[in-house]
Parts: C-alpha cells; sequence; structure tokens
C-alpha cells in the first residue's frame, strides 16, 4: 500500500478535477501547484532553500495560469523537491514519516495528466479530444450505419 496509495490518490485528484469545468480547471491547477510549491515552508527543515524553491515554483505556477505544460512542470519540481525531503529534509506531513515519499509518487501522476492537456480522463479512453458536432457526427460511420434507407415516395 506504500506505493499503491499515492498512486491512487493521484488519480482521484485527476479525476476530481476533471469535474471542474474546463473554462476554471487549468487555472484553478495552477492555483493547486502554487499551493504545493509552499507547502514544505513552515518547517520543511531546509532553510532558505525552501523560500528559493517557493519563489521558483511560484513562477511556474504563473505561467501555469496560460499552459498546460508548465502546471506539469510544477508537478515535476515538487516531485524533486519531495525527494529531497524524503532523503534530508523533514516530511510534508510532520505526523506521516513516508509523506514526502508518497507525494513523490502522487505528483507524477498529476504532472501527466497536465502534459497530457488536463483533459477528462474519459475523453483519453474515448481517443476524442471534444465532442461530436451535429455535422460531424452525421459522416461518422457508427451514424451511418445505424441509418436506415429511406424509401422514394
Amino acid at each position: 500500500m506504500r506505493y499503491i496509495s499515492p498512486i491512487i490518490i493521484g488519480l482521484l485528484y485527476v479525476l476530481l478535477m476533471s469535474l471542474v469545468p474546463e473554462a476554471h480547471r487549468r487555472r484553478l491547477n495552477a492555483v493547486m501547484v502554487a499551493g504545493a510549491g509552499a507547502a514544505y515552508l513552515s518547517g520543511g527543515g531546509l532553510g532558505g532553500w525552501e523560500f528559493a524553491f517557493t519563489v521558483v515554483a511560484t513562477y511556474v505556477a504563473y505561467r501555469g495560469l496560460d499552459s498546460w505544460t508548465f502546471i506539469g512542470i510544477g508537478w515535476l519540481l515538487h516531485t524533486a523537491w519531495d525527494i529531497v525531503h524524503h532523503l534530508k529534509g523533514h516530511p510534508i506531513v510532520p505526523f506521516a514519516h513516508d509523506s514526502s515519499f508518497g507525494c513523490a509518487l502522487c505528483d507524477p501522476v498529476i504532472a501527466l495528466w497536465c502534459f497530457r492537456g488536463g483533459r477528462e480522463p474519459w475523453k483519453w479512453l474515448r481517443g476524442r479530444t471534444a465532442p461530436m458536432s451535429f455535422r460531424e457526427s452525421a459522416g461518422h460511420p457508427s451514424v451511418q450505419a445505424a441509418r436506415t434507407p429511406r424509401s422514394k415516395q
């Protein structure tokens, strides 16, 4: 469960964020990556480096307001910071020794989703990026096969 739970948490994050309307999803995720960048500020154990990382994460999150790629980069930067804290600093959750390790497994799941454009996972499964329009559906093979020929009157 040490390895599986963080991945499940990352997948749950993706599913829940996919429920946010697309018009607001990217900006909300930029705010989330900014918050993650400041998560270790009050006790990460790496002194001034905590502030330096927060500055970098804030810049990346700001760029993420207009770019899913920068949000994904932000999550990968946080993954690296989690690994540093797991090895040298304090855990992200003080009473859970392996919490930074778990976060380092969860964050790449979210980053992958961001690099894919933050789309709803069910659209990945269908292989479509947007719902079919009426005009597009008329030429779709499944629609053509369902049509019955009209008889001449």
